[in-house]
């Protein structure tokens, strides 16, 4: 009986897995017709990236010491770590005029700005994308479909508030488009929409490589680490793009394509690689009439090629530079730097060691390198009207009196307390 019962009942059992494994297999389908497509991210010339995270296998260290730079946090997707601006009530307002102010609210949904006149809500964006490791500051971008604007206030760090963006005081302003130029030096990679025929340029969202990453300087590198995968025994460095193979002119151009001042694309944006000739891909006037009148935000390269030190030798960026650490700040160790080249050997030491009561004390960036107010990066409380600017470290290396009296004061007094 037991036998006959297991023969009745098998076909109903046999129905109920088929119908299980049946359910289940189109339950997978479902969800692999539903799930967002991975589109690998290509270059121009259809070199695929890797990302920077898998340069950490081989070259673990410099990738967790550049994962602190500023390069490396000059932009990402907005999250609560990366906005340095307060939404604390009472911190989290800037007026425009009497009638007109942006504050900043978090709510369940994210980050916004909100815009209010005389009291009513006006408008309403939400913060998507940071630009700036906020370092001297941050500006906000939004998405409208496929299109990207900034958001009418950003982050200044010099007075650690909220500020209307440069160059519109008095109004609240969300329109300002945002090119892949300016992704060109804010990001390792933005791909544009070729078909999109509007005058504002279109992006896709998942083709955006946040940050200036390994890949920015060294190029796309799945082939490079495809083929490391494959042949760990292999040392040599193949695949993959090596600025210190490069001339002295080729490293500059690197460095100048986003610390050259204002350039116009001869060429679509990130055509050009490390390795190029910038004038090749710009319209690009290397020839300084001035120094003076060049600000010293956003075109370091100008000033420096203004520079002695410049001129009489064979100094680059990276000859002061390490770009895969943060450095920032660390004015013995640049002036070390300094010293490397302004020696006793060299007979172009600093004369300041014959002063009496003065100890060089590894200082020479105060002294030939001084913080300087921008011109261009100035936040104006509409109120109040009053400027706040700010500063940089200008690249024009050079003997400065009155930044030099107020060095020797002060290193005189710290010798005097001692």
């Amino acid at each position: 009986r037991c036998m006959i019962k297991w023969v009745n009942t098998y076909p109903r059992f046999t129905i109920t897995i088929a119908g299980i494994i049946f359910f289940v297999l189109f339950l997978s389908e479902c969800i692999n017709k539903t799930k967002p497509e991975i589109v690998p991210i290509k270059n121009a010339k259809g070199k695929a990236f890797a990302g920077s995270a898998s340069c950490a296998g081989c070259h673990q260290n410099i990738y967790n010491n550049f994962i602190h730079t500023t390069h490396y946090r000059t932009s990402g997707p907005v999250s609560e770590k990366n906005i340095k601006g307060s939404f604390e009530e009472g911190k989290n307002a800037v007026a425009f005029n009497v009638h007109d102010e942006v504050r900043m609210e978090k709510k369940d949904s994210g980050f916004y700005q909100v815009e209010y006149n005389d009291g009513r809500i006006k408008r309403s964006e939400a913060f998507d994308i940071v630009i700036g490791s906020g370092k001297s500051g941050q500006t906000y971008l939004y998405w409208s479909r496929d299109h990207l604007f900034q958001l009418p206030v950003s982050y200044f760090a010099v007075i650690d508030k909220w500020a209307n963006n440069p160059g519109y005081p008095g109004r609240v302003i969300y329109g300002r488009p945002i090119t892949s130029r300016c992704f060109e030096c804010h990001s390792t990679y933005a791909q544009k929409k070729s078909s999109d025929n509007t005058a504002i340029e279109a992006f896709f969202k998942n083709q955006i490589i946040f940050g200036v990453d390994c890949e920015r300087c060294h190029g796309p590198g799945k082939e490079h680490v495809d083929f490391y995968v494959n042949n760990p025994g292999d040392t040599a460095g193949k695949l993959i793009i090596n600025p210190a193979t490069f001339t002295r002119q080729q490293k500059l151009d690197m460095c100048a394509l986003c610390h050259g001042g204002r350039l116009n694309n001869k060429q679509p944006a990130f055509t050009f690689e490390p390795g190029n000739r910038l004038t090749d891909f710009f319209i690009y006037n290397t020839v300084v009439s001035d120094a003076a009148n060049i600000d010293v935000h956003g075109n370091q390269y100008c000033l420096l090629a203004s520079s002695q030190c410049f001129m009489q030798s064979g100094l680059t960026c990276n000859s002061c530079h390490n770009t895969h650490k943060n450095e920032a700040g660390n004015i013995p160790l640049y002036s070390a730097r300094c010293i490397s080249c302004h020696n006793k050997e060299h007979a172009n030491f600093c004369t300041f060691n014959n002063e009496p009561g003065v100890v060089l004390s590894g200082n020479c960036i105060d002294c030939h390198m001084p913080a300087k107010e921008s011109g261009t990066i100035v936040f104006i409380d509409q109120l109040s009207n009053k400027k706040n600017a700010a500063s940089f470290r200008s690249h024009l290396i050079k003997i400065y009196p009155e930044e030099t009296k107020k060095v020797l004061r002060f290193m005189k007094q710290t010798q005097m307390k001692k």
